[in-house]
C-alpha cells in the first residue's frame, strides 16, 4: 500500500522547480519519447491490420473459400446435402477452368476462362458488387465476363466480340488444330486486384467443357463460408465430407504472402520497440539525477524516520506516473491517428503534390486502418513494463543513500 505521506512526497518531486529545469527537460523528454514510441507502434500495426483485412476481403471476394478437386471420380453431388456442410457455408458452385489465348485486333494475351452456369454466376461476391458492369444473368452461349483491366488493355467495351484459342484441339489430316471461338462481352468485373481484373474471364460452365474438351467429372466444387476468416476449422470439416478428393483454401492458395505479411509486421513490432526502450532510459537518467538533487531532502527524510523501502516507492512511483501518462497519451494520440489516417494522408498528397500510397502499387484506394484491442493492449502493457523496469534502479538507489554522509556538509 501507498501511504498518504509518500503519494504527497511523489507529487512533490513531480513538481520541477526553477533549479531543477534539466531534470524538467529531461522528463518531458522521456514523456515525449514513450508517446510517440506507443502512438507509432499502435499506427504501424493499425495500417498492417487493415491491410491485411482488406486483401483477405479482396482475394476471398474473388477466390471460392474452400475448393474441392476431384483426383479420379467425379465430386459426389449428394454430399452436398449434408448438414454439417450447409451450417457453414452459404452457397456451393460446381465450376471448371482452361487456359487459353485471348486474341483482338494484333494484340494477343494469354488468360485463365473460369466456367460457371449462368444461375452460378450471378451468387459471386464481384458480380454483386455495385462495381460489376453489365447483365449477371446472361452469362450464356458464347459470352463472356471480363475484367476492368483487361478491357483497358484490349480497349474492350460491352457488346464487343473478341477471338479466344483453347488449349485443346481438333485432330485433322494435317495435325492437332488449336480451338477457336468468337465471344461477346456481356459485362465487366472489377475485384480490387489488378493481376485478377487482367488475367481471368467468366464463361458459361457447358461452353468451357466443350471448348477444352472437359467432361462433368472434371468440375470442381467451389464452397462459399459464411465466416471464410475462420478457415483451418471449416476446411478440416470439408475434408471429412470429401475424404478421396483434393481440398484446398484461399489461405493455402495465399500461404506465402500472408506469412511475409506476418513475419514483416513482427519485425516492426520489435523494431518499433526500441523507440520505448530508448525513451525509457531517458527515465533512469532523469530519476538518478532526481536522486542526487533531492540528495538533502532524502537525508532529512530518513532522519525523521521514513523507511527505506518508502524511499523506493517514492521514486518508483515518479518512473511508473511518467511511463504510464506517456503511454495512455500514446494510445489517444495512436488511435486517434489511426482513425483518421486517410485524411492526412490526403492532406499531405494535396500540400506537398506527391502520390502517397499509390493504388497502382498497393491495389488499395485508400490506406487502411483497423483498430485491434488486443494490439493496444499488448504494445500498452510493454510499455508500462519497460517503465517498471527502468524504475528499479534509481528508487533502490535512493534507498541506500547515507544520511549522514548527505548531512555532514550542511
Amino acid at each position: 500500500m501507498i501511504s498518504t505521506l509518500e503519494k504527497e512526497i511523489t507529487l512533490r518531486f513531480l513538481k520541477a522547480r526553477k533549479k531543477d529545469g534539466f531534470l524538467n527537460i529531461i522528463s518531458i523528454f522521456s514523456f515525449i519519447g514513450i508517446s510517440l514510441g506507443v502512438a507509432v507502434l499502435i499506427i504501424v500495426m493499425s495500417v498492417m491490420n487493415g491491410f491485411r483485412t482488406e486483401l483477405i476481403n479482396k482475394i476471398v471476394g474473388f477466390n471460392a473459400h474452400i475448393t474441392v478437386k476431384p483426383y479420379e471420380n467425379k465430386i459426389d453431388t449428394n454430399k452436398l446435402n449434408q448438414q454439417s456442410l450447409n451450417l457453414i457455408s452459404k452457397s456451393l458452385i460446381l465450376s471448371n477452368s482452361g487456359e487459353a489465348i485471348i486474341i483482338k485486333d494484333k494484340t494477343s494475351k494469354g488468360i485463365i476462362l473460369r466456367g460457371y452456369s449462368d444461375t452460378d454466376f450471378s451468387k459471386l461476391e464481384l458480380v454483386k458488387n455495385k462495381k460489376f458492369i453489365g447483365d449477371e444473368n446472361n452469362l450464356i452461349k458464347n459470352f463472356i465476363s471480363i475484367g476492368k483491366e483487361l478491357s483497358y488493355s484490349l480497349n474492350l467495351n460491352i457488346g464487343d466480340d473478341i477471338t479466344i484459342m483453347s488449349s485443346s484441339g481438333i485432330e485433322t489430316i494435317i495435325g492437332n488444330i488449336p480451338k477457336q471461338k468468337k465471344f461477346t462481352v456481356v459485362s465487366v468485373f472489377e475485384s480490387g486486384l489488378i493481376d485478377f481484373d487482367n488475367n481471368i474471364a467468366f464463361i458459361n460452365l457447358s461452353t468451357l467443357e466443350e471448348f477444352f474438351n472437359l467432361s462433368s467429372n472434371d468440375r470442381n466444387l467451389e464452397i462459399y463460408l459464411n465466416n471464410p476468416k475462420k478457415i483451418e476449422r471449416q476446411k478440416a470439416i470439408v475434408q471429412k465430407i470429401f475424404p478421396s478428393d483434393f481440398v484446398y483454401s484461399w489461405s493455402d492458395m495465399n500461404n506465402s504472402l500472408f506469412s511475409a505479411l506476418k513475419v514483416e509486421r513482427n519485425v516492426m513490432f520489435i523494431i518499433l520497440s526500441l523507440i520505448i526502450i530508448v525513451a525509457a532510459f531517458n527515465i533512469i537518467s532523469g530519476l538518478t539525477i532526481l536522486v542526487k538533487n533531492k540528495t538533502k531532502d532524502i537525508a532529512i527524510l530518513k532522519s525523521i524516520g521514513v523507511l527505506n523501502k518508502s524511499i523506493i516507492k517514492i521514486f518508483f512511483l515518479i518512473g511508473v506516473i511518467i511511463g504510464t501518462s506517456a503511454t495512455i497519451f500514446g494510445i489517444i494520440l495512436g488511435v486517434t491517428f489511426s482513425i483518421y489516417i486517410e485524411n492526412f494522408r490526403q492532406f499531405l498528397s494535396t500540400i506537398f503534390n506527391i502520390s502517397l500510397f499509390p493504388e497502382e502499387i498497393y491495389f488499395l484506394s485508400t490506406m487502411p486502418s483497423e483498430i485491434n484491442s488486443l494490439s493496444i493492449i499488448i504494445i500498452s502493457t510493454s510499455s508500462i513494463i519497460i517503465t517498471i523496469i527502468v524504475s528499479i534502479f534509481p528508487a533502490l538507489k535512493a534507498s541506500k543513500l547515507d544520511p549522514i554522509k548527505a548531512l555532514k556538509y550542511e
